[in-house]
């Protein structure tokens, strides 16, 4: 399956700022992902993810993927919070839905791994059946699609109950006080940004477009394999990520600790290899009649 979507809190260019740290990828992650992936979509694709875009996101997909993220979605959608992360207990590196996916309240299902199940499965009904269009809000539906899939992908969305996928970790980037989520939501990202890429987000895509169709090519199929054919596998993305959450993000990152360059550099490659094979799982090839996911590869 390789190493998919680590970036995931992009930009949507709208009125309200975006909450980070406990809230998901940071400011680019999501946009950079979401950039990617619409430069795979079909022409029938491009023009059926148009059509059920908002107007605030001016025709581009990428725009809107950080949606999820925003203060008054957050609010006025409180129910979702918990839709955006599955944690695991603590210091197991294993994922289990029947265990892991729930609400602080217990309620099954409640997790980013059952949302994306949830969500894929209403754009694919409305496909199949166009009565249930009606029941369905498919804008909203692929808004929250494209950003969690982004989420579940962020290793420490998939991270421990005990310290909530790192935001009890308290530590500092540098010279700044941080707490561990923030630091894989935003600062590594940021941080790439400023060192290798004088802070331009569009040298950063193309240089993950080209590790994409060069470096990375040989991952590419695994990357966009799902079991039994099926158009998402959010299972395999999630036991994917806590077992990198224990392999680089909880490692060398306890309380009070300072990260630098050691840390940075060891995991920005982790970062940029799922960031730019996210594409893969916003937009595989499904069942035909799912226009607006289909892709020409």
């Amino acid at each position: 399956m390789g190493l998919k979507y680590l970036w995931v809190s992009g930009v949507i260019i709208v009125f309200l700022q975006l909450i980070t740290g406990s809230f998901g990828w940071g400011q680019h992650g999501h946009y950079v992902v979401c950039k990617i992936a619409e430069g795979y979509l079909s022409e029938n694709a491009t023009a059926a993810v148009k059509e059920l875009l908002p107007a605030s996101a001016e025709g581009d997909l990428a725009n809107v993927c950080s949606w999820a993220d925003l203060w008054a979605i957050r609010t006025h959608y409180y129910w979702s919070r918990a839709l955006h992360y599955v944690d695991t207990p603590d210091f197991r590196c294993n994922y289990d839905y029947s265990r892991d996916c729930h609400d602080s309240a217990g309620r099954k299902n409640r997790c980013v791994t059952g949302a994306i199940n949830n969500y894929t499965l209403q754009l694919t009904s409305a496909c199949h059946n166009p009565a249930f269009k009606s029941r369905y809000n498919l804008t909203e539906a692929l808004m929250f699609l494209s950003h969690f899939v982004g989420d579940v992908h962020q290793p420490l969305h998939c991270g421990f109950l005990g310290d909530l996928g790192g935001n009890r970790i308290h530590l500092h980037w540098y010279h700044r006080k941080a707490n561990l989520h923030h630091v894989w939501d935003t600062e590594i990202i940021d941080t790439a940004l400023k060192k290798f890429y004088s802070s331009d987000l569009n040298i950063m895509i193309e240089s993950l477009q080209k590790n994409l169709t060069e470096n990375w090519s040989n991952y590419i199929d695994s990357w966009e394999e799902c079991d039994a054919n099926r158009t998402v596998c959010p299972n395999p993305y999630a036991s994917e990520s806590v077992s990198l959450a224990c392999k680089y993000a909880y490692k060398n990152a306890t309380p009070g600790s300072v990260l630098g360059d050691d840390y940075f550099l060891s995991r920005l490659p982790v970062v940029e290899k799922t960031t730019g094979s996210s594409r893969d799982s916003l937009s595989r090839r499904p069942k035909p009649c799912i226009r607006f996911l289909r892709v020409d590869l």
